[in-house]
């Protein structure tokens, strides 16, 4: 097999420009915090020629195309059990990596959002993410309170995470051509264990508020807290996308002693 088909329903486009490539791979930064790095849709290898490459740590390749993991494994015929064939969204990090690891890879635009969440979900583990999205997701990461960009992803991903937008890519690098520009951007995991409130409220906080982001967080939340108990909070007379991390985790510790003492 000469090479792999782009298949559209797996959302790939291919990257082809081996000096972008470079510049991806350098971008990983904390490598004395981890041994592994998991890429994720590594295609016809353009990224894992220099990850493999590199000493510093050992490389995994995950992919759910049955024609690259084909292509990878005749490619690198010594990586073994580190090619896995599967659903990155599925896999249990915990069953195949014992240690801190880092997550990089063009990332299928389908399902971006599927992947941050993943990686969030298992904060813990990750401490580093180099990845390439649609540019339009990418700044919706790093977008900062205020901004029509500011969302859901921007609040859970810059609460324990340092995010930070690298560059942009334009679709020429790319086979075939995505129809828009792309982002690379890197996550480093932050100081922050756990957030000074309830983890779980937080989450149903930030998810109401963004999920009517027209309203004000009093009316937005009211599904979520009986107008009754509602506690008089100025954060509440603004919209979501005014507040902060810090503002969510304050706004979340006032709610939650307001139901705990009505």
């Amino acid at each position: 097999m000469t090479q792999v088909r782009a298949k559209k329903h797996l959302g790939q486009h291919f990257l082809t420009d081996k000096h972008i490539a470079r510049k991806i791979v350098d971008a990983l930064q904390l490598d004395h915090q981890y041994r592994t790095v998991l890429e994720v849709g590594p295609g016809m290898g353009i990224l894992s020629d220099f990850l493999l490459a590199d000493k510093r740590f050992k490389t995994w390749l995950i992919d759910i195309d049955n024609e690259s993991i084909a292509y990878l494994a005749n490619k690198y015929p010594s990586i073994g059990e580190r090619l896995i064939h599967g659903d990155f969204l599925e896999e249990d990090f915990n069953r195949l990596f014992k240690d801190t690891m880092a997550i990089i890879g063009n990332f299928p635009y389908n399902i971006s959002s599927q992947i941050l969440f993943k990686i969030l979900e298992n904060r813990t583990k990750v401490v580093e993410v180099v990845g390439m999205f649609q540019k339009e997701v990418a700044e919706r990461c790093t977008a900062k309170p205020g901004t029509k960009t500011y969302g859901i992803l921007s609040v859970f991903l810059q609460a324990y995470y340092h995010v930070e937008y690298l560059f942009t890519v334009k679709a020429g690098a790319f086979n075939p051509p995505p129809k828009v520009l792309s982002g690379v951007i890197r996550l480093v995991r932050n100081e922050v264990e756990s957030l000074a409130c309830n983890e779980m409220l937080f989450w149903k906080v930030v998810k109401a508020g963004f999920n009517q982001r027209r309203k004000t967080l009093r009316n937005a939340l009211a599904g979520l807290v009986n107008k009754d108990r509602m506690i008089a909070d100025p954060l509440l007379e603004l919209r979501a996308e005014r507040l902060s991390v810090e503002d969510f985790v304050l706004l979340t510790n006032q709610i939650e002693k307001s139901i705990a003492t009505k």
